[in-house]
């Protein structure tokens, strides 16, 4: 019997709120490199589309500056964002992945706010691809067991964790196969990310160590004989491998696109395909608990969510935003006949909450913490004016 290893390699897109604008104006050229790294995925996808598979995860915040006119205009001289857009619409061999809208911190933001970044970001990928995404990559891959039923109630089947953090019921972890996990009656599949294999997918790797480091890590696998299933995830757009202009010195040009020539004449027993078609084949058939945790990133291990709420700076940051939340839902819970123009204030606070709960704000610490600020004071200025009127009346 032919060995089954198969390999879905997935890609995280996200840009922070205003950036693409902010790049074409002040750095144009890297501007460039970063949409081209759009395109390349899905130019790619089409050029391998009879062997090769991608799994292409895109932010609320960025589709939506893709489908600015604005933008559209801007960065027209290096790609057609509209025609990159229906390219990846149309790639039966993308499996589109959802995300959070504003791409927060899901355990860090009060959950209260979970469902409309879920349910928002998930309409967007629609809007921009027309395509609905039955799958999600937890900004950061920050996740929390909390989660699962909001993303269960929106429509997600399975969710992508670093298997680092897993914890099965056997107490063997097998980060080659999908789990399912539960919580509070709601069950959702699982899929482990190999956190080795992606951090080479993120820097730099060939074919012929990429091939024979998964076939090492299959032999010493628990179950190296049953379908085994290697899922590799990284950023899709950050460092020089993916912005690197010359494509046959990076990540498409280097290594994808010779290593699905691999499986193409057979001299890898790897394959690559798409999450959704592995799950119909091979569901889950073992449970398990995931620990709250994140994935490597910055200086961090992801074992807890340090990179963004480690200092006091962005400790007080995160309490602003869940303070800024509580009042907001304090007026929409108690408050039965708002008048349309109490109800138009309220929807500037709730866009300016959610804006702010942005992972980025947090991320880059001190640098990019006032940015956050910059949406919460206003909507705390607005939440004070509300509750003025409502202690008046």
């Amino acid at each position: 019997m032919t060995q089954q290893i198969y390999h879905a390699l997935g890609l995280h897109m996200h840009q922070p709120p205003g950036n693409l604008k902010l790049l074409i104006e002040s750095d144009r050229f890297e501007a460039e490199q970063i949409m081209r790294c759009y395109e390349r995925a899905v130019r790619y996808a089409d050029l391998l589309q009879n062997t090769a598979c991608l799994q292409v995860g895109f932010s609320g915040i960025l589709l939506e500056q893709f489908l600015d006119p604005e933008i559209v205009e801007k960065y027209a001289p290096f790609v057609d964002i509209p025609n990159m857009c229906d390219r990846y619409g149309k790639a039966n061999n993308i499996e589109l992945i959802g995300m959070g809208y504003y791409h927060p911190i899901f355990p860090l933001i009060p959950q209260r706010d979970w469902q409309e970044h879920l349910i928002r970001g998930k309409e967007i990928v629609e809007k921009a691809f027309g395509r609905s995404p039955t799958g999600f990559w937890p900004p950061e891959m920050a996740f929390c067991m909390e989660m699962i039923p909001a993303l269960v109630e929106v429509g997600y089947t399975y969710v992508v964790v670093d298997g680092v953090h897993i914890q099965p019921e056997s107490g063997i972890l097998d980060i080659y196969k999908p789990y399912q996990a539960t919580y509070e009656g709601k069950t959702i599949t699982i899929i482990p990310r190999d956190r080795n294999i992606s951090n080479a997918q993120e820097s730099g790797t060939d074919p012929v160590w990429f091939d024979r480091e998964v076939r090492q890590k299959i032999a010493h696998s628990p179950a190296p004989d049953a379908p085994r299933l290697v899922t590799t995830w990284s950023d899709g757009e950050n460092g020089g491998w993916f912005r690197q202009m010359h494509e046959e010195s990076g990540f498409f040009g280097h290594f994808f696109a010779p290593f699905i020539e691999t499986i193409r004449n057979n001299s890898t027993p790897l394959r690559s395909l798409k999450l959704s078609d592995y799950l119909q084949k091979h569901p889950p058939q073992e449970s398990a608990f995931v620990q709250t945790g994140a994935w490597n990133v910055g200086n961090t291990s992801g074992f807890d969510l340090s990179q963004w709420a480690g200092s006091e700076a962005q400790k007080q940051a995160v309490e602003t935003i869940v303070r800024v939340s509580d009042r907001y839902w304090k007026i929409v819970d108690s408050q039965n006949n708002l008048s349309a123009t109490d109800r138009q204030i309220l929807t500037e606070i709730r866009a300016l909450t959610l804006e702010g709960e942005t992972s980025c704000f947090l991320f880059w610490g001190d640098d990019w913490i006032p940015q956050l600020y910059e949406r919460t004071r206003p909507a705390e200025a607005l939440l004070d004016r509300l509750e003025s009127n409502f202690i008046g009346n």
